[in-house]
Formats: C-alpha cells, structure tokens, sequence
C-alpha cells in the first residue's frame, strides 16, 4: 500500500524527491501518511479534494484485496 501512494504522489508532483511516506501498521487497519512539499501540496489534494479523494478510493479498493482497510493521510 506505501508503494502504491509513493507511486501516485510522484507522478503528480514537481518536487518528486520530497515525497515521503509512512505507513502505520494496525491489526485490521493501516494509516499511511503522505507528506510533500508545500508548492506541491495543491496538486495532491486537487481541486475541491478531487485528486486525494480519487488516491483514497484507489487505496481502499487494493486494501480490500487483501482484506484490510487502510486510510490516507495528507500531512502539511
């Protein structure tokens, strides 16, 4: 799930280098924490939550393949 978000974060990104990602392991539940620079952070976010609503909808849909939840986080 990490490689995932790194991997769709870096495609959307000037900055691809600043790009960190930190996963929260739970028993049934992971947290994945986004993190990228400032002038980026727009374009991960998107107009109106498009664009961090689209990675979160991808994220649940690999989750619940392997029978977990996981929940993303944009962190400033």
């Amino acid at each position: 799930m990490k490689d995932l978000v790194e991997y769709i974060a870096k495609a959307l990104v000037d900055n691809p280098e600043a790009v960190q990602v930190s996963e929260v392991e739970g028993e049934q539940t992971s947290v994945i924490e986004l993190k990228v620079s400032k002038e980026d952070l727009g374009k991960v976010i998107g107009r109106q939550g498009r664009t961090a609503r689209a990675m979160r909808t991808i994220l649940n849909a690999a989750s619940t393949k392997l029978r977990k939840r996981s929940v993303l986080e944009i962190l400033e």
